[in-house]
């Protein structure tokens, strides 16, 4: 496959004032991928059962899609995290979500688990999670081999990012809503979803969560996006401003790519130039979800250094037009460097699970 080239055309707004580095050269962006093979990795499966303890009856849990994939490191090999439709109802949004493991050697041939890792129903965590599920997950490991995922609990009422943590990626402890009880409890009834904690590359070249400014730090959000720390990566504090209102640093643009949403990916990297973020940005002219970049400044992370105009990544191939969302879909989730080179992990028209790769 060829390398698609990569667009920067800087609104005046992210130009680089005189005396400051100027990064509208787009040397900071992590890229350009190409997909390695020509169809979706993960499709679903209606051969795969499960006991399900919120139905209390088998269930044909992959049967009708597989996409919005997490993705990490582990003994060697990368283990994607992926987000699974049962057969239960018609519409988006409208099934049962459980997360499924898969594990590879190459990052493009997987051998998926027969039940799923996460799932709504027999936890005390009915409340939250039943009917809807276990949403879209994003994973990342700290230097002492704990991986933390943040998800979304949907109870077809209201969507809340939650946190589950596990030392071996198959046995996980849901820790509940991020921001429960955040800024006066705030946030406890209102919708949150998408949550990308800043890591960085250990001296292995694997990424591993870092503090910024002696915190933990990730990205949220799916209408805009916004800052948020923590001391412990299970209890959240959004960032707000000096009238107690969140912080949006990032909203979507009239005319681009992410005019409608701008909702964040995969775990951010702090690199040399700063911390880049990979999102997903929807159209309001077309429907579809394309992916851009943007990098924070390392010092002040609320800081937009620069941003891409045209998508790094978007649907072009009958897999990422073909589904539940025929609009188009590429949605990142998952990030992963592994053999010296980026693996990205996509969700395919919400119903495949496709790769990316970066040399």
């Amino acid at each position: 496959m060829r390398l698609r080239n990569i667009i920067l055309i800087l609104a005046p707004a992210m130009m680089i004032s005189c005396g400051q580095t100027d990064y509208s050269d787009g040397t900071w962006v992590i890229g350009p991928f190409e997909r390695p093979v020509s169809d979706a990795i993960i499709t679903p499966d209606t051969t795969a059962v499960f006991d399900c303890p919120m139905r209390g009856e088998p269930v044909k849990w992959m049967e009708s899609d597989t996409f919005n994939p997490a993705a990490t490191t582990k003994d060697g090999k990368i283990v994607i995290l992926f987000r699974s439709e049962d057969n239960s109802a018609t519409g988006i949004g409208s099934r049962t979500s459980r997360v499924g493991y898969a594990e590879t050697s190459d990052g493009i041939n997987v051998n998926i688990l027969p039940e799923p890792v996460l799932f709504p129903g027999g936890d005390g965590w009915e409340d939250l999670d039943c009917p809807g599920g276990s949403e879209d997950p994003r994973v990342a490991r700290t230097e002492d081999g704990l991986y933390v995922m943040m998800y979304t609990s949907f109870n077809r009422k209201t969507a809340r990012l939650c946190v589950a943590t596990s030392r071996d990626l198959k046995h996980w402890e849901k820790h509940g809503p991020a921001f429960k009880g955040a800024l006066g409890g705030k946030l406890d009834d209102e919708w949150t979803k998408s949550a990308s904690i800043v890591t960085h590359l250990d001296k292995n070249g694997e990424m591993v969560i870092e503090k910024i400014n002696g915190k933990y730090l990730m990205y949220w959000g799916e209408e805009f996006i916004n800052p948020a720390t923590s001391d412990d990566l299970i209890h959240w504090t959004p960032m707000t401003d000096e009238n107690g209102k969140l912080l949006q640093i990032v909203t979507p643009r009239e005319g681009y790519f992410d005019s409608d949403l701008t909702e964040c990916g995969p775990p951010a990297v702090h690199t040399k130039d700063g911390i880049v973020l990979i999102y997903n940005g929807k159209s309001f002219e077309n429907g579809s979800y394309s992916a851009g970049q943007i990098l924070f400044d390392a010092k002040d992370p609320t800081k937009v250094l620069a941003r891409l105009d045209q998508p790094f990544f978007k649907p072009e191939m009958p897999f990422e037009k073909t589904g539940q969302y025929v609009d188009g879909t590429v949605f990142c989730e998952g990030l992963v460097r592994y053999n010296g080179k980026w693996f990205l992990y996509y969700g395919c028209a919400d119903s495949m699970v496709g790769v990316a790769v970066c040399q």
